[in-house]
């Protein structure tokens, strides 16, 4: 039986890892064909290590690590090729692949429109304005990649506008978002948030506007079926990679994907913040 890794960033918030193992039981129900267990990569446990030594102990010879993150930063560059890496030198008869980020697929920005729409606001409702709020990057080109969700949200509906803020010191603040979506026509303000889990940061977002006349919060993506979804398909497509490009321990290593978004209906983090923020 092959097994997936369901690879989660970890937060100091309790919350955080409960809706990450809530996400991942809807992913079980939809692949009872796989073994399915979580992992985090800081600040909560299990740890990726942990994980892997138990299913190599378990016999499973064909291991794949899905990241649900939203973004390719530090952790997908860097942090879990290493712990792999590491894990292919003491079990090098196991493969042990690492797919692909979540990205902005397709699956998870209707997914985001799902949560506006269970807030009361229609899709077709010129008065209303979404402030997509996401974490922020010192990195400024993963700003602008993540600043284009907003206008991918927005795709298709009648809103007035959609924009996408940021928790930490990036331009703009919610606060500056809700200003601009006013200026834009919309009397009604839907706060989204860009996060798989909630946590400090998502609780900044809402402090920051508490107050504000009209303004509600969407849910986190969280449990959302688009997100069992995308993470199965992330699967499927590093083992498809993995099969192509052969059985050695070196292809198996580089048997990930780009993201592909495809039609379904239902950010990089900055690194010295993570572990007091989230």
């Amino acid at each position: 039986m092959s097994a997936l890794i369901a690879v989660a960033h970890g937060s100091r918030d309790p919350r955080s890892g409960a809706m990450i193992h809530r996400a991942v039981d809807v992913l079980r129900r939809r692949r009872p064909d796989l073994e399915v267990r979580v992992a985090f990569l800081d600040l909560t446990e299990p740890g990726v290590e942990q994980v892997v030594e138990q299913l190599t102990a378990a016999g499973h010879e064909r291991v794949v690590a899905v990241p649900m993150l939203l973004g390719k930063a530090f952790h997908a560059k860097v942090d879990l090729p290493a712990l792999l890496d590491s894990a292919r030198t003491r079990h090098p008869r196991v493969s042990i692949v690492q797919a692909d980020v979540l990205g902005d697929d397709t699956l998870l920005i209707d997914a985001v429109r799902d949560r506006i729409t269970d807030t009361g606001a229609a899709l077709n409702d010129p008065t209303v304005g979404i402030a997509l709020a996401a974490v922020g990057s010192s990195v400024a080109p993963a700003n602008q990649r993540t600043r284009v969700i907003a206008e991918k949200l927005q795709a298709g509906t009648g809103w007035a506008g959609a924009v996408t803020c940021f928790a930490t010191s990036v331009s703009p603040s919610p606060t500056d978002a809700v200003a601009q979506l006013r200026s834009m026509g919309a009397d009604r303000i839907v706060v989204a948030p860009w996060f798989l889990a909630p946590g400090l940061l998502t609780d900044r977002i809402e402090a920051s506007v508490a107050g504000l006349p009209n303004v509600v919060h969407a849910e986190v993506i969280g449990a959302h079926p688009a997100l069992a979804d995308l993470v199965s398909r992330r699967y499927e497509s590093a083992v498809s990679m993995g099969r192509s490009a052969g059985s050695t321990p070196a292809a198996r290593a580089v048997a990930t994907q780009e993201p592909n978004a495809l039609p379904h209906r239902f950010n990089e983090p900055v690194r010295q913040q993570s572990h007091r923020d989230r």
